[in-house]
């Protein structure tokens, strides 16, 4: 007996396609065909049971829709169907107002604090208070770094707001779609490389630990060069380098850094980059063997700026063996400088082809402190800022170094880093001399106050040690020339820079 009844299979039928159509406001591509293929299925399904009940038997006892009443149905209930498949599987459907999304996309901006409070004293794992929600692009042996747009961004640019030059937790940064930028922004075109550092741009350690890095990723990626620099200081804004590091910049990138102030920006306007490089680990991940890559390249760069020879052998002013005396005045400073002098002198007149230097780091000029790194095969200096220029030298240039009293236990990891910075440019860090005499301290000997009374302490000297020290770093050197020397190609040429 045939008990089809149109009218309740209808019913069921939208039933159905309802509970099916609502919970969804735009499908993917798959889920749209599944949708279609049902439905045509359906289709098949209900025209084959419609031409069974076109020609109702004289036993049923139901009444039979004529073959024109059932036809009718059948096209509205097809029409409806497809309608609203296509409807469902229409891409327009989800993007038939691209300027209500893209507000949508403004709106959904958060700007969070440059200097994130909750992590000022305890940086997390992978990154810093400094912009904390992001975390740094990791690759075996290479410096850490941030880029926007990139993958990791999912495409989105890197939005800056607030000038605060006292208080980093007042300058904020966010992230923002390129079609769906906030609608007072600035947009800067080019590369902006925006460098954290937690000391300052003033001293030239310091400062070379924090600009370093964007060396290294311009010379792994086509030595692009930035448009711009944005400074922070503990989230706070500069708007100046020293001038030494500031030389140095020129000279390895040919142009003089330009360092952005803002100063067509209101305070409260956001700024986006069409393309930034963040840097906020100096040169923290990067191997020994990539460090001194790009110390080559800076040492390379700075002699062709300052016109001096990249070749050693090529320089007729380069001694055998050039030993340089570089001096401070005031703080770290030699009490009896002219007795150091006489020491060191008397040891290198021994040796053939030695040439004592003696150079104030505060009387030179950029290019005369590369000029003189370039003849120096032995530096000899107090522990400070000024020993940065060793990676000046040619590689295998020894370095050494003394202090005041007090700095062994009191001065913390600090002291070392001349030690660091000889091994990642590639030079050899010779050991130091510490003077056990010089100002007293009023607390005991491990007392952390006694540090105020020993960090600018002038050093005394020791003229035997001095004198055997140098006897031996003397010696060593020769030896290691006369092996150079007696190679049939000696040590390899350097005639051209990285990145020309």
């Amino acid at each position: 007996m045939n008990n089809y009844s149109p009218a309740f299979h209808r019913h069921k039928s939208l039933k159905q396609e309802k509970n099916i159509m609502l919970p969804f406001s735009c499908y993917s591509p798959k889920l749209s065909l599944y949708i279609l293929a049902t439905c045509v299925i359906l289709l098949m399904l209900l025209q084959i049971r419609s031409l069974h009940t076109v020609l109702p038997t004289s036993s049923s006892p139901l009444p039979s829709l004529s073959p024109s009443a059932s036809w009718s149905l059948f096209q509205q209930w097809q029409n409806l169907v497809l309608n609203r498949t296509l409807a469902a599987a229409s891409p327009v459907n989800c993007t038939q107002n691209p300027d209500s999304m893209n507000q949508k996309l403004r709106d959904s901006i958060t700007f969070l604090p440059l200097k994130d409070l909750r992590f000022s004293n305890q940086p997390l794992d992978g990154h810093t208070w400094f912009m904390s929600s992001m975390y740094d692009t990791r690759e075996e042996g290479e410096v850490q770094y941030q880029q926007f747009p990139s993958e990791p961004s999912k495409g989105r640019f890197l939005c800056l707001k607030g000038r605060d030059t006292h208080d980093g937790s007042w300058n904020y940064y966010a992230l923002a779609w390129p079609e769906a930028l906030l609608t007072n922004a600035t947009l800067m075109k080019g590369l902006t490389f925006v460098s954290y550092n937690h000391y300052n741009y003033d001293n030239i350690w310091h400062g070379l630990s924090a600009v370093m890095p964007f060396v290294a990723w311009h010379r792994k990626n086509s030595c692009e060069k930035p448009t711009r620099w944005v400074l922070y200081h503990w989230g706070e804004l500069r708007f100046k380098m020293g001038t030494w590091l500031n030389l140095l910049m020129e000279a390895t990138f040919g142009q003089a850094p330009y360092i952005e102030e803002f100063n067509d920006v209101d305070d409260d306007q956001p700024v986006c980059f069409e393309k930034a490089v963040v840097m906020r680990h100096n040169e923290g991940g990067m191997s020994r063997e990539r460090r001194m890559e790009v110390y080559d390249l800076m040492r390379c760069k700075a002699r062709v700026y300052c016109n001096v020879s990249l070749d050693r052998r090529d320089s007729d002013e380069r001694p055998d063996i050039g030993m340089t005396l570089l001096m401070r005045s005031g703080a770290r400073s030699f009490r009896n400088e002219t007795a150091v002098i006489g020491v060191f002198e008397k040891e290198c007149k021994k040796v053939k082809g030695c040439r004592l230097m003696v150079a104030y780091s505060n009387n030179l000029t950029f290019c005369q402190q590369v000029k003189q790194m370039s003849l120096t095969d032995i530096l000899i200096s107090p522990h400070g800022a000024q020993l940065t220029n060793m990676f000046l030298m040619d590689r295998n240039s020894s370095v050494m170094e003394f202090y005041p009293k007090g700095w062994l236990k009191l001065a913390g990891v600090g002291q070392y880093v001349y030690h660091w910075i000889a091994s990642w440019s590639g030079m050899r860090h010779r050991g130091e001399w510490r003077d056990p005499n010089g100002e007293s301290c009023p607390y005991s000997d491990e007392d952390h106050r006694c540090m105020s009374f020993y960090k600018n302490g002038l050093i005394g000297y020791n003229e035997t040690h001095f004198a055997e020290w140098a006897r031996n770093v003397l010696n060593d050197v020769q030896t290691k020339r006369f092996e150079e020397e007696g190679t049939k190609n000696g040590t390899a040429s350097m005639k051209t820079c990285d990145c020309n």
